[in-house]
């Protein structure tokens, strides 16, 4: 079965919205682990927007389950997760001022930089994923980072199955995870995921071993309930 981690940014970006502490970002945290999900994962950004450095502090302690840390590893960042030391962190190539992730990393270019941040994350037992797109080369490439897994960038494949265009939409997840699993790479997916094309990317894709799904799933949630939108995940990644 495929984790599910679930991305609670969108909920601190409606506390922020109008200050105070409501919702309450651990609460919430501590609400979806009890209804099954199966990790939590933030991204805090140099702004603080949405997730605060301190949320992260706040919720080590007390999560249960996998807690996955993502963000692009500036100074701050490093320390941040070097002080904290969640189950995984998911490296991602965000700029300051990006609304959200928009691309994966070039493996190739970068690939002395990202060697020498996940050789300092596994000094102390971090999990590293690497966010990137479903390009074959740059699978290839995050193998020689030293990297413990991948993270697939979904957003083309939501958009394309939104139009209709399922299985171009599935074909080049299919191949680079397959790709990835024989390189030896764990294999994470995430971005625009939703109850509407999970299950087939699912399906699809085999050796996934988890999903990190916000937006989407807190939207649903508007309509459904944070426990029931967690269950239909759930049931939809068997």
């Amino acid at each position: 079965m495929t984790k599910l981690s679930v991305n609670i940014n969108k909920i601190a970006t409606l506390r922020n919205a109008r200050g105070g502490d409501i919702p309450n970002v651990v609460k919430c945290a501590l609400d979806i682990e009890k209804f099954g999900a199966q990790g939590i994962t933030v991204h805090p950004r140099p702004d603080e927007r949405h997730i605060r450095y301190q949320d992260a502090k706040d919720l080590k302690p007390v999560l249960k389950t996998e807690f996955n840390i993502e963000g692009n590893p500036v100074t701050k960042f490093v320390n941040l997760v070097l002080e904290i030391k969640p189950a995984q962190v998911t490296l991602v190539p965000d700029a300051e001022d990006a609304i959200t992730s928009n691309a994966g990393w070039d493996t190739i270019r970068y690939k002395e930089y990202l060697q020498e941040v996940i050789s300092e994350f596994k000094k102390y037992g971090i999990r590293t994923s690497i966010f990137v797109d479903p390009d074959e080369k740059m699978i290839q490439g995050a193998a020689e980072t030293g990297t413990d897994r991948i993270e697939l960038y979904t957003e083309s494949f939501a958009e394309k199955f939104a139009h209709g265009n399922k299985e171009e939409a599935v074909a080049p997840y299919a191949k680079c995870a397959k790709l990835a699993h024989d390189l030896g790479l764990g294999v994470n997916a995430g971005h625009d995921l939703s109850l509407d094309n999970i299950a087939f990317f699912k399906k699809h894709v085999n050796f996934v071993d988890e999903v990190s799904i916000g937006h989407a799933l807190i939207a649903e949630a508007l309509y459904l309930g944070l426990e029931e939108t967690v269950a239909r995940y759930l049931k939809k990644l068997k």
